[in-house]
């Protein structure tokens, strides 16, 4: 044997690329750095309040009478059911809400599909002039309907009386009220009408002609083409619909300074949340009314899904 001795193998320093990230963990930190102020905005502006509000919900608290506020437990939800108001006021939403969803669905597809044909000269500007409508406050746009259907002085019972028509009391009447609260919110479709522009510009022309060559009618063409590929588009529309019929105050309280005249079929109920919680002082009932109107529109949003599920078509697969 050898008395040589064996040479230690070389060593080298630490290498630094094993303290570097990967790519998509620095990725990942880059884009939380990026959401942190939207985060930070959520818990601070969003979800604190929304916390703050099921807390106040088991309360007392009066804005009157803050020092005197106590723990109540489920008394305010107990309260809610029997309180008249509150269930007229559900009952006014329920009903105003069948009326003025399928009229903003129909009214916004038809915009979108004759605006939307080939054949139409002067898409752009006609686009233009029904969304405009989106861009005035909706406080002036209400005023300015309270002029137009005027019983006495109005545009539109001028124009009725002028063909023999009687010209109905459209804010004083119960049964007229809905009708012009819907033709009010009718004005104002130009969003809905953009997407579902949008929605029928996806749909494969394709399709179109091989229906033309097999014979197939407008009106064919739209039940079985048209309506199932913008299905989704038309899922989005009914949800959001609904979310906001649901939330319908501005134009209810600029027609009757909140008073939800007339025999209160304009008292929605997120009018009579206002009222309880802003003009009663009433914070901690109105705050469970508040969850009460989340809980209606959340369980209903369910079951829209849950009911649209076999019959919304999505181009990438069923969900």
């Amino acid at each position: 044997m050898s008395d040589t001795p064996r040479a230690l193998p070389a060593t080298h320093p630490p290498s630094r690329s094993r303290w570097r990230l990967r790519p998509s963990t620095r990725e990942a930190i880059w884009g939380y750095v990026f959401i942190g102020p939207w985060l930070l905005g959520l818990a601070l502006f969003t979800a604190g309040p929304i916390i703050a509000s099921l807390v106040m919900s088991l309360t007392n608290f009066d804005l009157l009478h803050a020092d005197q506020t106590k723990f109540i437990g489920l008394d305010n939800y107990v309260r809610m059911t029997r309180d008249p108001l509150v269930g007229q006021a559900l009952i006014s939403t329920f009903k105003f809400a069948l009326i003025v969803i399928p009229a903003t669905m129909l009214a916004s597809l038809g915009f979108a599909l004759l605006l939307n044909h080939p054949k139409l000269s002067g898409k752009g500007a006609l686009r233009t002039l029904v969304y405009m409508p989106m861009m005035i406050p909706l406080v002036a746009s209400t005023m300015v309907w309270i002029g137009f259907l005027n019983t006495e002085t109005g545009w539109l019972n001028k124009a009725l009386e002028a063909v023999g028509l009687p010209g109905p009391e459209w804010f004083q009447s119960e049964i007229w009220v809905y009708p012009a609260l819907t033709l009010m919110g009718l004005w104002a479709i130009g969003n809905f009408m953009i997407i579902n522009i949008a929605g029928l510009q996806s749909v494969p022309t394709e399709l179109y002609e091989a229906a033309r060559i097999d014979g197939a009618g407008w009106f064919t063409q739209l039940r079985r083409i048209t309506i199932p590929l913008i299905s989704p588009v038309l899922l989005y529309d009914l949800v959001i619909i609904l979310i906001a019929t649901f939330q319908y105050f501005t134009q209810a309280y600029t027609l009757t300074n909140g008073r939800g005249d007339p025999n209160n079929a304009t008292l929605f109920i997120n009018l009579e949340l206002f009222r309880e919680a802003f003009v009663f002082s009433r914070m901690g009932y109105g705050a469970a009314i508040a969850w009460l109107l989340f809980a209606i529109v959340l369980v209903l949003t369910i079951a829209l899904f849950a009911v649209s599920r076999r019959r919304v078509y999505y181009a990438g697969g069923e969900r």
